[in-house]
């Protein structure tokens, strides 16, 4: 069976508006047709025209000599110029979140490097030259101590680099499409760093616990006029006993904490469900006693405690900076936390601690204080087990009497509803398929 003839319409922004061609394989070679200029061309009078030339080539009617054969001219625009238009070509096409992601890595990071170079001199030793530069400043932010990288801009590492090279392939690939280019010097593997990024560190002892809540208590007290709405205490307490996400913690409202009943509601939004990770993010946390005695005497002194309002916000209710919260809280109570344990010789937090290690460090707690598996899964908002079977494979590092210290520490006596009673009520809880877990971890 024959092949059916194809093409494609070009538009060439032009400083008096867009220009038409059309690019289609007629009799074995390839053709490029110039048509014309707005307003006298649109795109939907281009389509038309296209389809009338493929339909007289499929009848073998179409000749060069009808039409006036232009040599293609190739447009070289910068770089900036071509990723705006790809980014408001396709931005409609994504959900608000990848859209934000993209704008960010064009914004922050892309563009800054690439923004002035031609399409054509985006070579395969330019790409390789950004890479090597981001790998760079990674590995001198890795190497300096945490207490030094407070007021830096932080960096990115490997992963979210590859990232940054994909969003690039992604672009120049259209590129080619627009006959801008010959080839994508961004495809390949080999542009690609090896993102062997080691684990995130997590809380696993009760001295460390209590040392980074402690630590952060101190900076709460030393803190100037101007930075009392911070609550560097119960933000840590949120993160490391509820195991909240930092865009749940930034979007937690008061509405959402249920101190009464000792319970914070996840991913509800005015009303209804907002963003969430999964199905299963849509969850209720019980809060351990120690976590309601912290938000109890934060919202007593906060400056905003109406339904609406952040539990953590900024000094005029805004949204909290994901990176003043790594930076300004979490790296500071690690600086303070790790002097005073050194001090006393009982060595040091985890490296590489986060805030997503401080979720992990919730997950940990419970799983030391023998809750169930399900019941675990549950709080976290997780579907797939994997995860927190791994944790119940390794097990806390417990000093002797350390279990008895976390009780303590978080208020949680021995009580008929933990474990399988508890997780048998979650079970009637939306969001995770509870059949579906294997024999292990129930």
């Amino acid at each position: 069976m024959a092949r059916r003839p194809s093409g494609s319409v070009v538009e060439v922004p032009g400083k008096t508006g867009t220009s038409y061609a059309l690019r289609f394989r007629a009799y074995g070679k390839r053709r490029y047709l110039t048509l014309g200029g707005e307003p006298e061309w649109t795109r939907d009078r281009a389509e038309r025209e296209l389809a009338y030339v493929l339909a007289q080539i499929e009848r073998g009617t179409w000749q060069a000599a009808e039409h006036v054969q232009q040599p293609e001219v190739r447009e070289d625009p910068t770089f900036h110029v071509f990723a705006s238009e790809w980014f408001a070509r396709h931005e409609s096409e994504w959900r608000p979140k990848t859209a934000r992601a993209y704008r960010e890595e064009l914004s922050l990071h892309l563009l800054p490097h690439f923004a002035r170079l031609r399409l054509s001199e985006i070579t395969v030793a330019e790409v390789d030259r950004y890479r090597s530069e981001k790998a760079g400043e990674w590995r001198r932010w890795e190497a300096l101590p945490p207490e030094r990288r407070q007021g830096k801009p932080r960096v990115i590492g490997p992963t979210t680099i590859n990232k940054t090279l994909t969003r690039l392939g992604q672009i120049l690939e259209e590129a080619v499409e627009y006959g801008h280019l010959d080839r994508n010097p961004a495809r390949g593997k080999r542009r690609r760093l090896k993102a062997s990024t080691p684990p995130r560190g997590y809380l696993d002892q009760a001295e460390h616990f209590e040392a980074l809540l402690q630590a952060a208590g101190v900076l709460d007290a030393r803190a100037a006029a101007g930075r009392q709405h911070v609550g560097r205490r119960p933000m840590l307490a949120t993160l490391m006993f509820a195991g909240l996400r930092l865009g749940e913690l930034i979007e937690l409202r008061w509405r959402d904490v249920d101190l009464p009943a000792g319970r914070i509601r996840v991913g509800e939004r005015d009303g209804g469900r907002g963003e969430a990770k999964t199905t299963a993010g849509f969850r209720t946390v019980d809060m351990l006693p120690a976590l309601r005695d912290e938000l109890l005497a934060w919202k007593a002194r906060a400056p905003r405690t109406g339904p609406a309002d952040r539990v953590f916000a900024t000094a005029t209710g805004g949204t909290a900076s994901r990176d003043n919260i790594r930076n300004r809280v979490l790296l500071p109570g690690i600086a303070l936390a790790d002097e005073r344990l050194e001090a006393d010789g009982r060595g040091s937090l985890p490296p590489r601690l986060t805030p997503h290690g401080l979720r992990h460090s919730f997950a940990s707690l419970l799983v030391a204080l023998g809750e169930d598996p399900r019941y675990v899964m549950a709080q976290l908002g997780h579907t797939d087990p994997t995860f927190t079977l791994r944790l119940y494979s390794h097990s806390m590092r417990r000093q002797e009497g350390d279990l008895d210290r976390l009780r303590a520490l978080v208020g949680h006596p021995e009580r008929a509803e933990t474990g399988r009673n508890r997780a048998q009520r979650h079970a009637a809880e939306p969001g995770v398929d509870w059949a579906s877990l294997p024999s292990a971890a129930l």
